[in-house]
């Protein structure tokens, strides 16, 4: 049984862009951040923004968690139909801090990493992917990346110091990330079945 590699590419996207963002560095990467007065004169940052990390320990942390999200990957075989719901979250993730007065700005892709697990516990949980158990994994999923953000309480303190790693933590982007993985794993779970078993 072969395995879908869309999504393996796009983890992979992902962490090579963020570190060659990181190590060219530069005020040049400023035109890279997403600003939520500016964001209409400068629209690829919503997609930009993901790459830009504040610090060595916060860009490690998004990677780490990138390597978990390959292991996942080749493990439980995300098609083409996740892949394309973690493409859609991307800039809609960005568009939903809007909401939040608070966030002025927002670089990482944490809100998107929260995105794409929700995406996957979906599609585990209605049993889309080939895998034993899947119903069981992808409730654990979801229980444990829902239960962080609900520990977060990012409705109530949306952007939030971190004195640990030396930067704000834009909260509320984790639970747009759920909340768009959810209604975006959710549409691309239903469509036909046929598709699936050509995929994989």
């Amino acid at each position: 049984m072969t395995r879908p590699l869309s999504w393996l590419a796009l983890c992979c996207v992902h962490g090579a862009v963020s570190v060659v963002v990181w190590w060219s560095g530069g005020h040049w990467t400023d035109a890279l951040i997403w600003h939520a007065d500016t964001w209409t004169q400068h629209p690829w940052t919503l997609w930009t923004s993901a790459w830009i990390h504040l610090n060595a320990p916060h860009l490690i942390g998004n990677l780490l968690v990138l390597g978990a999200y390959l292991t996942i990957g080749w493990v439980v075989r995300p098609d083409g139909r996740c892949t394309l719901a973690w493409l859609l979250a991307w800039p809609l993730v960005q568009l939903s801090l809007l909401l939040w007065p608070d966030v002025r700005q927002v670089v990482g892709l944490s809100g998107l990493l929260h995105a794409g697990a929700l995406v996957v516990a979906v599609h585990l949980t209605l049993e889309r992917l080939p895998i034993q158990r899947a119903r069981f994994w992808g409730v654990l999923l979801a229980v444990a990346v829902l239960s962080k953000v609900a520990l977060e309480q990012a409705w109530q303190r949306p952007v939030l110091w971190d004195s640990t790693h030396e930067l704000y933590v834009v909260q509320v982007a984790h639970l747009a990330g759920v909340t768009w993985g959810i209604l975006l794993g959710l549409l691309t779970a239903w469509w036909p079945a046929k598709a699936d078993k050509r995929s994989v």
